[in-house]
């Protein structure tokens, strides 16, 4: 399904980015579409946590052409009669619930230009009056075997998602783990790429530079720049010139020589 490209991801709600007309902005919510049916239907799954740790869960499917479909999902008992979507644009989908012949909620789901999708849900209270929850969300790097949202007409959480969402937080605590100690990896070795590249960068700058002796590995040695921008490899330290740089321009570092031929900063 070309046009729903963009959304199918799972998506983590920014909390602190909502603006909610009616109920409370969840903690926490993840939000996943699919495709399925081979590309003719798309699927939502949700789920979130209240500010009472209450964990939510629902999940429905819908053939995006516009026309209305029974509504029949058994987390969402209730909730509505029917079912109605439309992809307005690459960057654009909607999704309509009716109780009986009466349109309740209209869900907008928005790409912005930075990536992020904007959620909107459009209803009605039980008094009737209208109300607008706006939910910003992330796509996720890590692709979860789950999503939620939590802007919609009140969902009542049920055993099979307060089990699910528990199983799911563990899930996600392990992997998270597992994650962070490979970022952690990856961390040390770009330091080590960063040390490399610095003893690289040194050694060209002394390859390059006037060396009268031969140096031995695992000696210290002291690099000058010259009046003329040239650099020397000197075995007199700076401390031996009285604490200066002696007949040249100004001392760059001391520096030993390892036994791959690299140089590193003393």
């Amino acid at each position: 399904m070309v046009q729903a490209y963009n959304f199918l991801a799972s998506w983590q709600l920014f909390p602190e980015k909502c603006n909610f007309e009616y109920q409370l902005v969840p903690k926490s919510g993840n939000y996943k579409i699919d495709s399925i049916q081979i590309g003719h239907a798309l699927d939502f799954s949700h789920n979130w946590v209240n500010i009472e740790n209450e964990a939510f869960y629902a999940q429905f499917s819908v053939n995006p052409n516009g026309e209305k479909h029974p509504f029949n999902h058994g987390t969402t008992e209730n909730f509505a009669t029917h079912i109605a979507s439309e992809i307005n644009n690459a960057s654009c989908l909607t999704v309509y619930f009716f109780k009986e012949d009466q349109e309740h909620l209209k869900v907008v789901h928005e790409i912005l230009a930075n990536g992020f999708m904007k959620v909107s849900h459009h209803g009605k209270k039980e008094d009737g009056s209208v109300f607008t929850n706006t939910e910003i969300y992330h796509k996720q790097l890590s692709v979860l075997p789950y999503a939620s949202s939590a802007g919609s007409v009140a969902i009542r959480p049920t055993k099979e998602g307060v089990i699910k969402h528990k199983a799911l937080s563990a899930m996600e605590d392990q992997t998270n783990m597992q994650l962070n100690q490979i970022k952690e990896q990856i961390e040390l070795l770009a330091r080590q790429a960063q040390e490399i590249n610095k003893r690289k960068e040194l050694s060209m700058m002394i390859y390059e530079a006037k060396i009268t002796f031969k140096p031995q590995i695992g000696q210290v040695y002291h690099v000058y720049e010259k009046t003329d921008g040239s650099h020397v490899l000197s075995l007199v330290a700076p401390s031996e010139w009285g604490g200066g740089s002696g007949p040249f321009a100004q001392f760059i570092a001391t520096v030993k020589l390892l036994a791959d031929h690299t140089w590193v900063e003393c």
